[in-house]
């Protein structure tokens, strides 16, 4: 995509705009990941069985331990990162726990917790699904992130931002799409996808004399995910493109991305 350069400052505003939006994605993935036991067990509350269970200050043995919980004492599960939980006690003290010494405390006389894991019929029956996607927009990189909420097992809405890198623009793509996955029940399902958005182009070299540009793009897709075990996906899609250029030169454009996502 050739478009003429406005002032190095646009394209850094661009740039940033995209990174901030990144930086709070993975914010989102990383601190509001939902324990890996089904929904019924979150804020679950157990009795420490040991003579005492260690808080951390946050998630990783690195971290130093600042509270000690004693035997008989109630906690409440919140939330897990990797094989670690965040607690709270009886007196509203939150910290972390490795997964092992979790799975020694009590949720009834003589029964110990257990994690149940996120299984297939979790990837069926999820609400939320968010990730991270890569590829090639007509020859220029691609980095997406996207959100959806599924209304069904087979249909769903998405939203997603994408940032292009090409030789002589770049460009902040905004989509809404419907996607339908008509055998949800797959462990490498299908889907197909169909869109429409607003792309937003700034030149980064004065090569070709042309100008900025914001137009509309609409899209028709097919792709596939595979469910990969706990709440992890991976995904691919291709989509055929089309930008309405205001000077009306209609341009037609063949993406691919590629990437993973977690549910919840």
């Amino acid at each position: 995509m050739s478009k003429t350069r406005k002032g190095g400052r646009v394209i850094l505003c661009t740039g940033c705009a995209f990174l901030r939006a990144l930086t709070a994605f993975m914010a989102l993935i990383l601190n509001a990941l939902p324990i890996s036991a089904s929904a019924e067990d979150r804020h679950l509350r157990v009795e420490v069985a040991e003579p005492y269970l260690e808080l951390h200050v946050g998630p990783g043995e690195a971290y130093s331990v600042f509270h000690v919980v004693a035997r008989g004492e109630k906690i409440e599960v919140l939330k897990q990162r990797t094989g670690w939980f965040k607690i709270r006690t009886e007196k509203n003290v939150e910290g972390w726990v490795p997964r092992a010494r979790l799975e020694q405390t009590l949720v009834a006389p003589g029964e110990k917790f257990s994690v149940r894991e996120a299984s297939q019929e979790n990837f069926v029956g999820r609400n939320w699904e968010a990730g991270v996607l890569t590829g090639n927009f007509e020859g220029s990189n691609l980095i997406s992130l996207y959100t959806g909420y599924a209304f069904n097992p087979n249909l769903s809405a998405e939203l997603s931002l994408a940032q292009i890198l090409g030789d002589f623009s770049d460009s902040l793509m905004f989509n809404f799409d419907l996607v339908a996955q008509p055998f949800d029940d797959w462990r490498a399902s299908p889907f197909f996808l169909l869109g429409t958005g607003v792309i937003d182009t700034h030149a980064r070299k004065t090569v070709v004399a042309s100008n900025d540009s914001r137009d509309q793009i609409s899209h028709v897709g097919v792709g596939f995910k595979v469910y990969m075990g706990r709440r992890f996906i991976f995904r691919a899609e291709y989509r055929n493109s089309v930008i309405f250029a205001q000077s009306d030169d209609n341009k037609e454009i063949d993406e691919w991305r590629a990437g993973f996502a977690f549910f919840y």
